[in-house]
C-alpha cells in the first residue's frame, strides 16, 4: 500500500544545514496551520504556536537554547524558529503529547511544501528561566505555559546522506 502521505513519512528527514534566505510566507502559513490540525486530547487545542524570523529574535533564542545545551547553533542556521508550548502537565496530563503531535503535524507539512525542519529539544528547561519566561511574556503568551519543542526550518543547505534501515521488530501485530 502506497500513497503521498505514506511517501512523505519515509522520505521526511531531520535537516540541519539551511540556506540563509527566508521562507515565502505561503509556506510558513501551510506549516502552521497543519500544526493546528493535529489531534489533542479531547479536542481541547492546548498548544500555543509562535513563528519568530526577526532576526535579532532568532538569534537570541538560538542562544538561550545553546546555553541549556552547552553547544552551539543548536537551530543549525535556520532563519525561522517555530516554537511550541502548552499547559503545564499538572493542569492538564496531555499537554506535551499534544504539543509533540503539532510539532510532527508541522514537520510534515514542511516537507510536502519542499522546507526542511528538525525538532529541537530543550524548550523546557529554556522557558523556565526567568529570561525565558520574560520572552514568553514578550511574545504575548500567558503564563501557566511550558516549553515543548521546537523546529528549525528553513530551505535546506544539504541533505542526510543515508537512511537509517528501520529495526528489526519495531512492530508487532497481535490478533
Amino acid at each position: 500500500m502506497d500513497n503521498e502521505v505514506l511517501k512523505a513519512l519515509r522520505e521526511r528527514r531531520s535537516i540541519r544545514r539551511y540556506k540563509p534566505e527566508q521562507i515565502k510566507d505561503e509556506e510558513l502559513q501551510a506549516v502552521l496551520e497543519a500544526g493546528t490540525w493535529a489531534p489533542t486530547g479531547m479536542g481541547r487545542q492546548d498548544p500555543w504556536i509562535v513563528a519568530v524570523q526577526r532576526p535579532d529574535l532568532v538569534a537570541r533564542i538560538d542562544a538561550m537554547n545553546a546555553a541549556v545545551w552547552g553547544r552551539p547553533a543548536p537551530f543549525y542556521g535556520a532563519p525561522t524558529i517555530v516554537l511550541v508550548f502548552g499547559s503545564d502537565p499538572a493542569e492538564w496530563a496531555n499537554s506535551v503529547p499534544d504539543g509533540s503531535l503539532v510539532l510532527g503535524n508541522m514537520m510534515l507539512a514542511a516537507h510536502a511544501v519542499g522546507l526542511g525542519s528538525c525538532w529541537i529539544n530543550r524548550e523546557r528547561e529554556m522557558f523556565a528561566t526567568p529570561e525565558g519566561k520574560a520572552l514568553m511574556r514578550e511574545l504575548g503568551l500567558p503564563d501557566g505555559l511550558i516549553g515543548i519543542g521546537a523546529l528549525a526550518l528553513g530551505y535546506p543547505a544539504a541533505f542526510p546522506p543515508t537512511v537509517k534501515p528501520r529495526k528489526e521488530g519495531y512492530f508487532r501485530i497481535v490478533k
